[in-house]
């Protein structure tokens, strides 16, 4: 999954950062232009998620719901693209933005961060 977001959004002229598990830079995707890695295995999603104005998780394993869990306790907004869906006493809750595909995911994630980012001297 994090290879094609790298390729999409170096394809769109945009710049890749991999926050990586390991020990090894070379475990980057071909499309990371910045590796950072920091040998801290799962420990790493508390950076990813710190690093973030809006996550998507797609489909996902128990490392997709720890981002979910950190986003949501950091209060980031997380779209959901075929992903965990959280309950509280056995019932849905409505904390993560369901998407249908993937530019749906992208345009959301884009529209939750930039209406939370703080704005800096100059922007329009």
């Amino acid at each position: 999954m994090m290879e094609a977001a790298c390729k999409g959004a170096r394809a769109e002229g945009g710049l890749t950062i991999g926050i990586l598990p390991g020990d090894d830079a070379s475990e980057a995707n071909p499309y990371v232009q910045i590796p950072i890695v920091t040998g801290l295995g799962f420990a790493r999603n508390v950076i990813v998620v710190r690093s973030s104005q809006a996550i998507i998780a797609v489909d996902g394993s128990y490392g997709t719901l720890s981002e979910i869990a950190y986003a949501l306790a950091f209060g980031i907004p997380v779209v959901g693209l075929h992903t965990w869906l959280p309950t509280l006493d056995g019932e849905p809750v409505d904390t993560i933005v369901q998407a249908e595909n993937p530019e749906d995911a992208a345009e959301k994630a884009l529209a939750l961060a930039k209406s939370r980012r703080p704005r800096t001297t100059g922007e329009t």
